[in-house]
């Protein structure tokens, strides 16, 4: 273990840089994007929305990276910023649910982002098996555990009463004006990070469009879906409007066509009808969550991604990338 601490703090000292590029790969990859360009604009995203979710981001990214160095994963893995995005979700996520003033965040959020590798590794192995990836799976483990088990602690918890309650019937005025609709659009973006603010979004989609016009473009396209379906299904429009309804709906978009799956008009429509599933999906577990105290976070886009792509060898007009 020594031997293998003593090797990655050399490793670092001599190629700082590298290690850097890997972390800034690492954040990309919350959205699919192994490029450092893309997690620089994601970082400066983050940081626009409050210096200390910058830095939370950049700190749970390179534990995790540090993590799968010490621990020996394969560095092709590592270089790709495979296992550094769930930690960058996780301190992040951390941060904004239990407030980043805090020291005892800070320490969960350590302490989170390294054992979100080991989750990570474990999930990879498990689901390999069939050739799926693990998704965002382990930061919404990762999270769901956190948000549930902190206001159990007092030197934790700092949001006054427990979060739990039983769900009720949705209420307030469904109509969309053109604020909430253009709000809506770039919220469902930077929702993907807990962000609702729509100057935050455009970083994270120029992020996106710098790595890949093709993944932009699809997250586009589930932002507007998403849009569409929580409007049609008469979801209100201030949660329309934050991003809540239609941030796992950019996920699923973008792993369906282009990412996990071979771009074209087949796999485009197999996007869009994923997106609209993971749409609907996103209020069901908001509910299902509710009497625990949980948060939705990205579980609807990890169960829809899972169950579309699983069923893809059983379509001939799909296949994978």
């Amino acid at each position: 273990m020594t031997k293998a601490v003593d090797g990655f703090a050399d490793a670092v000292s001599k190629q700082p840089l590298k290690f850097l590029v890997e972390v800034l790969k690492g954040v990309a990859q919350v959205d699919f994007m192994p490029s450092a360009l893309c997690g620089l604009f994601f970082v400066a995203a983050l940081f626009a929305s409050g210096w200390q979710y910058g830095l939370y981001g950049l700190l749970g990214a390179s534990v995790a990276t540090a993590t799968a160095y010490v621990l020996g994963v394969d560095r092709t893995i590592v270089e790709a910023g495979l296992r550094g995005f769930n930690g960058c979700l996780v301190a992040t996520g951390y941060a904004v649910f239990l407030g980043p003033d805090h020291a005892s965040t800070v320490i969960l959020a350590i302490g989170g982002s390294v054992t979100v590798v080991m989750v990570t590794s474990a999930l990879a192995n498990i689901l390999g098996t069939w050739n799926i990836p693990t998704f965002t799976m382990p930061f919404c483990i990762m999270a769901s555990v956190m948000t549930v088990a902190a206001p159990s602690f007092q030197r934790v918890w700092h949001g006054g009463t427990d979060l739990a309650a039983l769900p009720t019937a949705a209420t307030g005025a469904t109509r969309l004006s053109w604020d909430d609709l253009w709000h809506a659009f770039f919220g469902n973006i930077g929702q993907i990070f807990f962000m609702p603010q729509w100057y935050v979004g455009l970083l994270f989609l120029v992020g996106i469009l710098v790595a890949s016009r093709t993944a932009a473009a699809m997250a586009c396209v589930g932002s507007v879906i998403g849009i569409f379906v929580a409007w049609a299904l008469g979801s209100p429009a201030s949660g329309v409007a934050q991003g809540l309804m239609g941030y796992n709906a950019v996920l699923v978009a973008m792993a369906l066509c282009g990412v996990f799956i071979k771009l074209g008009s087949w796999s485009f429509a197999y996007a869009v009808i994923g997106a609209a599933a993971a749409t609907g999906l996103t209020a069901a577990m908001g509910t299902f969550f509710a009497p625990f105290g949980g948060h939705t976070f990205t579980w609807p886009f990890v169960l829809t991604a899972l169950v579309f792509v699983a069923a893809v060898p059983s379509f001939t007009r799909l296949s994978r990338t």
